[in-house]
């Protein structure tokens, strides 16, 4: 197996916020098959360490940022993983980025440049053993990695999760994080007069990937580029968009402990009814809608608020999982005064299974989406998905067009631009299909038949990987 480091602040099932976790930790069963072995480097949180089984410590640093730290490797839920033990960066209450109060750590740069470095000394040799020919840096957060492997002959890929988190810190930490003042520039590092982790990933990276295609050619625009589309534009050569995949053992309807199994239309109807008595939902003739979710202005979901009575007005219903932006909490519990809207604020990753599993459609309204993970989960659940016509929703999900009715491959509904008008009209769509059950049933058929694992991606960045090992 050819070496492949993965630098990730994240990794499901040990630490999650978001689709990144899901993706680093689907990444390296679906490589092994394309001859790659990847070890997962990721911060030592507490549930990382609580994790590993015989960790065994395989480098020490002892000035790291602040303290003393040391690279421990062992194995965690089937992942082979690298954590960086730094107590005085990692050992705190809260979440990966936020402190107890939901405030971002102030040390944050530090934290995650102190990730970034360990990969580099990692890639440079340090573990002794075992060198990568790859190091493949996930979002802002590994950014810095490629900048400290800039004057090595050592490949290195950046995947943009989201380019709306770039890492920006202020300019007075430049010496504490390591970098050369002399990169301090527009043509390096420098954003706006600060440093951005992301920019030195995406300048000195040796290719740039993100997760589906449509993104990839959005990125390169002012309207999605986040004011890095100029530095994407001129690295568009080397930027190149593969989709994600999702975990089909971890999310599959007929073997799924969290809900009710089902292959069939009459299983899924009992998840249904099932999830309408946890929730307290009336049994109706209209279609049950769900979301799951970051509650943020990213994924539009006070667009949906408004678009809401085009829904419920014709009996249909809506439950909501998420957590996020609190006006949006209290407007969303707000809503739940209604008979046929139920909201769980929180996340509860058994909850999101039987929802998704219940649910007639899932509803993803977001303003951009590089890829998202929760249309996949719905076609592999036969949850029709009604998406913004954006990212990787629009590469995923094929609109139920009077064309692609007739030819019978229909598996969603897309709308655009996202405004309520736009998505009460596609829920008016929704509503008109769901009541015409031989056409329904059809979209439920090629949505759970649609592929969404890595099957596809997979030799796609074992290709990259090849390309890059020999650059």
């Amino acid at each position: 197996m050819r070496p492949v480091l993965s630098v990730t602040s994240e990794c499901a099932p040990l630490v999650k916020t978001g689709g990144l976790a899901d993706v680093a930790g689907a990444l390296p069963a679906a490589l092994a098959p394309q001859g790659w072995g990847m070890r997962t480097l990721l911060p030592g949180y507490g549930s990382v360490l609580k994790a590993l089984r015989r960790p065994k410590t395989v480098a020490e640093f002892p000035d790291h940022f602040g303290g003393k730290a040391r690279v421990l490797s062992g194995k965690a839920s089937g992942l082979d993983i690298l954590a960086l033990d730094a107590p005085h960066l990692y050992d705190r209450p809260g979440t990966p980025y936020l402190d107890a109060g939901g405030i971002d750590h102030p040390d944050n740069p530090q934290r995650f440049a102190a990730l970034g470095y360990a990969a580099a000394e990692i890639a440079k040799g340090a573990l002794g053993d075992w060198t990568p020919e790859v190091v493949h840096c996930h979002d802002w957060q590994a950014g810095l990695a490629p900048y400290y492997l800039r004057n090595d002959k050592i490949g290195t890929v950046l995947t943009i999760h989201n380019i709306a988190f770039q890492g920006v810190a202020p300019a007075y930490l430049i010496d504490a994080l390591r970098l050369d003042r002399s990169d301090f520039t527009q043509a390096g590092y420098e954003y706006w007069g600060q440093v951005s982790t992301l920019k030195a990933g995406l300048r000195y990276a040796t290719r740039l990937t993100t997760v589906s295609p449509t993104y990839a050619e959005e990125l390169t625009t002012p309207e999605f580029g986040m004011g890095l589309d100029g530095l994407l534009r001129a690295r568009e050569g080397d930027l190149s968009g593969i989709l994600n995949g999702i975990d089909t053992v971890t999310w599959d309807p007929a073997n799924d402990p969290a809900t009710v199994p089902y292959k069939t239309a009459k299983g899924k109807a009992r998840a249904k009814k099932r999830l309408r008595k946890e929730f307290g939902l009336p049994e109706t003739d209209g279609p049950l809608a769900v979301v799951v979710s970051r509650l943020s202005h990213q994924k539009g979901l006070d667009v949906l608020l408004d678009a809401l009575p085009a829904l419920i007005d014709r009996g249909g219903q809506l439950v909501v999982l998420g957590s996020g932006d609190r006006a949006l909490e209290a407007n969303l519990r707000k809503a739940a005064d209604h008979p046929n809207v139920a909201v769980h604020i929180g996340y509860d990753e058994a909850m999101s299974h039987r929802i998704i599993a219940g649910g007639d459609a899932i509803i993803i309204p977001s303003r951009f989406e590089p890829c998202g993970l929760t249309q996949l989960y719905g076609l592999r659940y036969g949850t029709i998905p009604v998406v913004a016509r954006t990212g990787g929703l629009v590469d995923t999900v094929i609109d139920a067009s009077p064309m692609a009715l007739r030819a019978g491959v229909a598996t969603g509904l897309q709308f655009g631009p996202v405004t309520a008008h736009a998505l009460a009209t596609a829920l008016l769509r929704l509503i008109a299909l769901h009541r015409d059950p031989t056409t329904w049933a059809r979209m439920q058929k090629n949505a759970m038949a649609t592929e969404v694992g890595w099957d596809a991606s997979a030799p796609a960045y074992a290709a990259l990987y090849d390309e890059v090992a020999g650059a």
